[in-house]
């Protein structure tokens, strides 16, 4: 008697494959009952007829779906179960049928790969490239992640090759090539200059907050400290009796530079990753960097071999260091704006009436202009006698700003600009008080400009030597007040078109904050 098929499974699958994949299921399920019928019944019951071709067609661009294919390639005693792909990579899945019985014989599926075998070198090729390149490369990163990892392989192949000469250096002045201490003594010095480093790595690690909106400058600052600690280790062989100080003094600004270039890794390569592949652009980017140190140790233990120049080498090395590191922070395409790339924002809509875009804000930062730089000449959230030395300016201005959450003025004395924060300053109010700033600082440079053009003998074009009259000082206050309230919202939303987050932690403002008082008396 023969056994009654069970009722159709209803599976959820797309609208395109639905009809071949309801014929699949009942393909299967006639070869599932007609099974179980000759395992009841003694008589041999008919093979099951071969699955339709209608299948393959509607299966094959599937991705990580299942399907049938054309059985070719495939022994008599073989029956097609389905196929399979992954990431463009397809196999048959068969197994082998006993012809008596005509049913499948157990743990006999086989995977047959339809994959056109690949060359030697291609195999090695992709093998190389699971280790360097993130998963869907060149999609998954932004188009400045190719440019920032050639210059950062080319920074630590001249890394890894000065760290060769450095580490020789302290070896022989420490007197382990020359016999010139013990063992013991060898040691205790070792100890102590990790140990200094150690502890200027925990000192500087309280910088903290740099990290983020001084990212670019800080970065290449970190290079530079690490070019400077190899130096001082170099410098130990012409002073092999200071080694101690000189190499504990080395260590410890190697160590700050560490702590400030794996500070900022991870904002970097936040700024690579397109989707949710952060861990896998850093891992494969620590990996060139890792590559690149082994090839550069390399050439310079070959060139070692020749007793080469250590002064000359290491200068030649340390241009290709400097370089690459220069190089490596500008590829970088940051979306924040913080100081410098603020700066660029808005002197270029004060002077185009457009906002430069990601790429080209970025590339015109300013590098140089280091956190700890005082020369910059706006100043945001700044205590009240920094930006007033006359009550009178003060009392001046402060009516322009009576419904602002800010004050803006002009120390003529200092060439900068100062933005005071009221004490219910939001976020919104820090962005338009430094945007404000920016906006008086370019009427006040402007106005400066044409006095220097109208000063013939002056050689030079000093700023800080014009003094504006107070007048001339409140006609700028008057007309800066004008500009902010009419362009402050089209400057946001042209940054936004380009792209750019504003975020006024960024901004890098004091702590300082007006209040309010009681002037009755």
């Amino acid at each position: 008697m023969a056994t009654t098929p069970p009722p159709p499974i209803k599976l959820k699958q797309s609208q395109t494959n639905s009809t071949a994949q309801t014929l699949l299921v009942r393909e299967t399920l006639r070869i599932s009952a007609n099974l179980a019928s000759s395992n009841s019944n003694s008589t041999e019951p008919e093979p099951p007829p071969p699955l339709p071709l209608s299948l393959v067609d509607s299966a094959e661009n599937r991705r990580s779906s299942l399907g049938l294919v054309e059985e070719e390639n495939v022994n008599s005693s073989l029956r097609l179960i389905c196929s399979e792909e992954i990431d463009g990579r397809r196999w048959n899945y068969v197994a082998e049928k006993d012809a008596l019985s005509g049913t499948f014989n157990k743990a006999s599926i086989r995977a047959l790969t339809l994959n056109t075998p690949q060359p030697p070198h291609e195999d090695l090729m992709s093998f190389l490239r699971s280790y360097v390149v993130p998963e869907g490369f060149p999609d998954s990163v932004s188009p400045s992640y190719v440019p920032f990892m050639k210059w950062r392989a080319l920074k630590h192949f001249f890394g890894g090759a000065m760290g060769v000469f450095a580490t020789q250096t302290l070896l022989s002045s420490v007197g382990a090539s020359r016999n010139q201490a013990t063992s013991g003594a060898v040691a205790i010095n070792w100890i102590l200059k990790d140990g200094a480093g150690r502890v200027g790595k925990m000192l500087f690690a309280r910088q903290g907050k740099k990290f983020d909106y001084d990212l670019k400058q800080l970065r290449f600052a970190s290079d530079l400290l690490m070019e400077l600690g190899l130096g001082v280790e170099l410098a130990t062989a012409a002073m092999p009796h200071l080694f101690l100080p000189l190499a504990c003094a080395a260590n410890a600004v190697k160590n700050v530079a560490a702590v400030t270039s794996t500070s900022t890794r991870t904002a970097i390569y936040k700024a690579f990753a397109l989707g949710e592949n952060i861990g896998d652009v850093t891992a494969k980017g620590e990996c060139v960097g890792n590559v690149a140190d082994l090839l550069g140790t390399g050439m310079s233990i070959m060139i070692s071999k020749r007793n080469p120049s250590l002064v000359t080498t290491f200068a030649l090395l340390s241009c290709g260091y400097v370089f690459s590191s220069y190089q490596e922070v500008k590829s970088v395409e940051l979306h924040t704006l913080n100081r410098a790339r603020f700066t660029v924002a808005v002197d270029s809509f004060l002077k185009t009436g457009r906002v430069p875009s990601l790429r080209e804000g970025n590339l015109n930062e300013n590098i140089f202009r280091f956190p700890w730089l005082k020369d910059r000449p706006v100043v945001l959230g700044q205590r009240f006698n920094d930006a007033f030395q006359d009550p009178g300016e003060y009392l001046a201005i402060e009516p322009l700003f009576e419904k602002e959450r800010y004050i803006v003025t002009y120390n003529p004395s200092k060439g900068k600009v100062y933005a005071l924060l009221k004490d219910q300053a939001k976020s919104d109010d820090i962005l338009k008080a430094a945007f404000h700033a920016h906006v008086l600082l370019h009427f006040v440079q402007s106005s400066n400009e044409s006095q220097s053009s109208s000063q013939k003998q002056r050689e030079y074009n000093n700023y800080s030597d014009i003094v504006l009259t107070t007048t001339d000082l409140e006609a700028h206050m008057s007309e800066s007040c004008k500009m902010v309230s009419k362009s402050y919202g089209i400057f946001k939303s042209k940054a936004a078109e380009q792209g750019w987050k504003m975020s006024e932690s960024l901004l890098n403002p004091g702590r300082a904050r007006l209040c309010a008082s009681d002037k009755s008396g």
